[in-house]
Formats: C-alpha cells, sequence, structure tokens
C-alpha cells in the first residue's frame, strides 16, 4: 500500500498597500472609503494628529516636508500604490507662494522613497493650470503646457520630472489633471462655499459678469476618478473634469435656486481677473473610454448635497 504525501506549501497572498497624502483634504478624505472598497489596505497621512475611528484606515502623522519623518513613513508601510495629494492649497496665496517649491521637492523625495521600498504604481494631483489658457478644451498631450503661475509651473515640474524617473526606473505611474471641483467641506472662501454660505446668511455675494465657461466636478465624483485611474493601467496625464462647459452665472444660479438667495448676487459687482480665460473645459475622452471611468452625480446634484451640507454646517 502506497502511501500518498502532499507538500505543503505556505500560501502567499498580494496585497495591494496604498499610501495616500493628503488625507485629510478636500479630494484625499473622499478616496479613503472607496479605496478599502477595492480591497487595498489603505495608509492615511496626515501633517495633523487625527482622531483614530475604527473605519478600516490606518492613520500616520507625519510632516512630508521633513525628509527623515517622510522617508521613515514609507519604509515603515512599504506601500505598492501611492496616490498624493498633500500640497499648498490655500485660496488665492496657492498661486505665488514659495511653499510650491517645498513641495516639488518634497514630492520628488517621496517618489524616491516610493521607489526605494518596492513601490510598484504612483498617482499624482496635477493642475488645469499647467495649461497654456488661450484655448477651449484642453486635451493631453495634445494642448500645448505653459503654465502662467508659480503653483503650474511646479506643478508641470513635478510631472516632467515623474514621467522620466518612472520610465527610468520602470515605474507605473500617472498623473491626474483637475479643473474645478466643488462639494461639502471645500474651503470657505473658494466660489460655491463663498456664495452659497453668504446667501444662507442673508448676504451679498458680488460676482464678476459670470460669462466665463468652466468645467465643474463634484469632489466625491474627483475622488472617484483619481480611485479608478490608481487601479487602471493608463499612464501618463488624465484631465480630471465633467467634459461639460457651464457659465459662472448659471452655476451661481443654481446655487441661488437651492437657497432662495436671487436677491442677494448682483453680476459685474466684481472685476473679472486680469488674464483670466474665457473657457476651460476638460476633454474627458482619456477618462472616460480608456479609464472606464464615470460620474455617479450631475452638477445639480453636487450643488444640491452641497448647499445641504452647508446649512448644517454653519456656525
Amino acid at each position: 500500500m502506497f502511501r500518498i504525501i502532499i507538500p505543503l506549501f505556505k500560501q502567499s497572498i498580494y496585497m495591494q498597500r496604498v499610501l495616500v497624502t493628503g488625507a485629510t483634504g478636500f479630494v484625499g478624505k473622499y478616496t479613503l472609503p472607496l479605496l478599502l472598497e477595492r480591497g487595498f489596505e489603505v495608509h492615511a497621512v496626515s501633517s495633523k494628529p487625527v482622531k483614530k475611528e475604527n473605519n478600516g484606515f490606518f492613520w500616520h502623522h507625519a510632516d512630508l516636508l521633513k525628509k527623515d519623518q517622510l522617508t521613515d513613513l514609507v519604509s515603515k508601510i512599504s506601500p505598492t500604490h501611492l496616490l498624493h495629494f498633500a500640497w499648498c492649497t490655500e485660496p488665492k496665496k496657492y498661486w505665488t507662494s514659495p511653499d510650491n517649491l517645498k513641495w516639488l521637492q518634497s514630492s520628488l523625495n517621496l517618489l524616491d522613497a516610493f521607489k526605494n521600498n518596492g513601490g510598484e504604481r504612483v498617482l499624482f494631483a496635477g493642475t488645469c493650470a499647467e495649461y497654456e489658457w488661450s484655448f477651449s478644451r484642453y486635451v493631453e498631450n495634445k494642448t500645448p503646457l505653459k503654465p502662467a503661475t508659480f503653483y503650474g509651473i511646479c506643478k508641470h515640474s513635478l510631472q516632467l520630472i515623474l514621467n522620466a524617473y518612472c520610465r527610468e526606473f520602470k515605474l507605473s505611474n500617472a498623473w491626474g489633471r483637475i479643473f474645478f471641483l466643488f462639494g461639502p467641506g471645500e474651503h470657505p472662501d473658494r466660489l460655491v462655499s463663498f456664495v452659497t454660505r453668504s446667501l444662507l446668511g442673508n448676504k451679498m455675494a458680488p460676482c464678476s459678469k459670470g460669462d466665463q465657461l468652466r468645467d465643474f466636478l463634484f469632489v466625491e465624483d474627483v475622488a472617484s476618478a483619481f480611485v479608478s485611474i490608481l487601479e487602471s493601467n493608463v499612464e501618463g496625464p488624465v484631465n480630471i473634469g465633467s467634459g461639460v462647459a457651464v457659465t459662472i452665472k448659471d452655476l451661481v444660479r443654481k446655487i441661488c435656486e437651492k437657497t432662495g438667495g436671487q436677491d442677494l448676487v448682483k453680476f459685474g459687482d466684481l472685476p473679472t481677473s486680469p488674464g483670466d480665460p474665457g473657457e476651460l473645459v476638460a476633454d474627458v475622452t482619456i477618462l472616460v473610454k480608456k479609464v472606464g471611468w464615470v460620474p455617479k452625480y450631475n452638477l445639480d446634484e453636487g450643488i444640491e448635497k452641497t448647499v445641504r451640507w452647508w446649512k448644517n454646517n454653519l456656525s
């Protein structure tokens, strides 16, 4: 009688482990539950202490502008994927802030540490401010890149280095160029938040003529677009927008409809900023057809959710 011997092998389980920077920021916080749903082990980093709730995420406290803290963090986690949002974002100031240069250097340190610890795929957040703002519809790898601001220059410089670095060291990489976004939790001085807060508080909301055409996307859809790109094998720049043009005036009117503050908005009370382009709309062919992303909310639904949030959070 023969005895059959079946060898036992230790099972190897591959876990996709993602590090999200700027995880308490406007977009970053919305990506966390989506990543968890997709099966990622989610590691979120914030420069400020965060109350560690039992939500399935691993929270880390680190100042990414300090190289030693950054390298220690990445070494500890050894992420397979990197989703990088952290940057200076204070309205108006970030366009010219010298901190852009600090975040450029920090982002390069982060990329290098990610590669040195076995990272596989990286996705950084870019901006439509990288484009030359003299066109109507903006297409990746076709529309000229000629940023007019220090912020845009630093972001574009990072994208060029990211692409070259990843090509050299065989890392999969993508770059999400965000157009215009809005939603709950946005900085109170941004357009949609400012108008919404003003009208709910029965205060005047001065606006420009509002003829500019813009591409607005609800923040939860922006977050889902980033997660979809990260999961895909699409490389290089990807526009993140709705692909639909809406005038600032029509956007503000939608807020008026939700708040009943039509009489509090005066179009033309503010001058149009010098150099403000007439039209900024994303071509989203790559995002929709190659990544396979579809938005969950239309503009009206996004405004409705945003107004409802501010009603519950105004002090």
